[in-house]
């Protein structure tokens, strides 16, 4: 620890990675991306943007981005937020509508940047332990709280949350903001988005990394109430009013204007994501209900760790989180065909 970091610096424990290791060739299955590359026409957006305008500041607002989504979503451009990723749009989220003096309430087996993030804006949290099954105990997020935030589907868990239930949650918690980070809403389940228009405390948080292949472009977007939405962009234009650069911009833009490759890349993801989960499934794994593009994963008789250190001397990495609850379980992010054949193939030599 040095002695010029301030106490919230030397404090905080910041949010770990999937590891990146460049010692040799591995196939990645520990980071969520996505196996298949972007879309051509994003690709010919962004050499076209990449000219004599990056001398420019990009658009503050990100205008043409907000308009293209706005359409897509049935929404107004008042409505919609971009940033630099979903993780941005979700620190701006916590400062946007948490206080420090009101608890917010997030699962206890959930996406680890949540309590990274109250930590590191001094608010207080209260976890909700999942059920058995991993599944959401919506009844407990009936109660008084400062906001409420949850994945849906969950990560690492992959469970999915119907609308119904979302919907009791938001109308049990009229007073306060309730953010459903949909990162991976594209692989199965139904979006709220199409509740942001009935409930003004619903803020919808997404992100282009998964299911439209762009990853390292950063671009994330938040959907809600006018109201909402002018909280945020209020953070944003206090710490850093150009969160998206020029060539996000132009590729983010024909990202969602490209649905047909959007459609059939998705379709592919799923389709294997149920292959292979039969076929662990036949060589004695369980595995979750995956409503996503990642699969949780345990074995009766091999520990999940010695797993994970096995498939990683086989050259294949996958997620493994050494915490209560889920010290027994793998993420395993859904590959191309390929890669996912060769998966199957080693655990099929691990396990004998």
């Amino acid at each position: 620890m040095s002695k010029y970091w301030s106490k919230l610096a030397a404090g905080v424990e910041p949010y770990v990675p999937g590891e990146q290791p460049k010692d040799k060739k591995y196939i990645k299955l520990n980071t969520n991306e996505n196996p298949y590359p972007p879309s051509a026409r994003v690709l010919e957006a962004i050499r076209a943007a990449a000219n004599e305008s990056l001398k420019l500041y990009p658009d503050p607002n990100g205008e043409e981005l907000k308009n293209t989504l706005a359409a897509y979503y049935g929404l107004k451009k008042e409505q919609i937020f971009v940033g630099n990723g979903s993780d941005e749009v979700l620190a701006f989220s916590f400062m946007a509508f948490f206080d420090p003096e009101q608890p917010i309430l997030f699962p206890d087996i959930t996406y680890s940047f949540y309590p990274v993030y109250a930590r590191l804006f001094q608010i207080g949290y209260e976890l909700i332990p999942l059920n058995e099954d991993f599944t959401l105990p919506v009844e407990r997020f009936l109660k008084p709280n400062g906001g409420i935030i949850f994945p849906n589907p969950n990560a690492p868990t992959g469970e999915y949350v119907s609308l119904e239930a979302i919907e009791n949650i938001l109308r049990h918690n009229q007073e306060k903001v309730v953010i459903i980070d949909e990162a991976y809403i594209d692989f199965g389940g139904e979006s709220a988005q199409r509740l942001v228009d009935k409930y003004p405390n619903l803020l919808v948080v997404q992100t282009f990394s998964k299911s439209r292949s762009l990853a390292g472009l950063r671009v994330g977007f938040a959907l809600g109430h006018c109201d909402l939405i002018q909280g945020l962009e209020r953070i944003k234009n206090s710490i850093n009013s150009y969160t998206l650069d020029r060539l996000a911009l132009a590729g983010a833009v024909e990202a969602v204007k490209d649905e047909a490759y959007f459609q059939t890349t998705r379709r592919r993801i799923i389709e294997t994501r149920d292959r292979v989960i039969a076929e662990l499934q036949k060589i004695g794994f369980k595995t979750g209900p995956s409503q996503t593009n990642f699969i949780f994963i345990t074995h009766p008789q091999i520990k999940a760790e010695e797993l994970f250190e096995k498939l990683k001397n086989e050259a294949i990495l996958v997620r493994y989180f050494k915490q209560p609850k889920i010290d027994n379980y793998l993420r395993v992010s859904i590959g191309s065909d390929p890669e996912m054949d060769r998966f199957l193939e080693v655990l099929r030599k691990i396990i004998g």
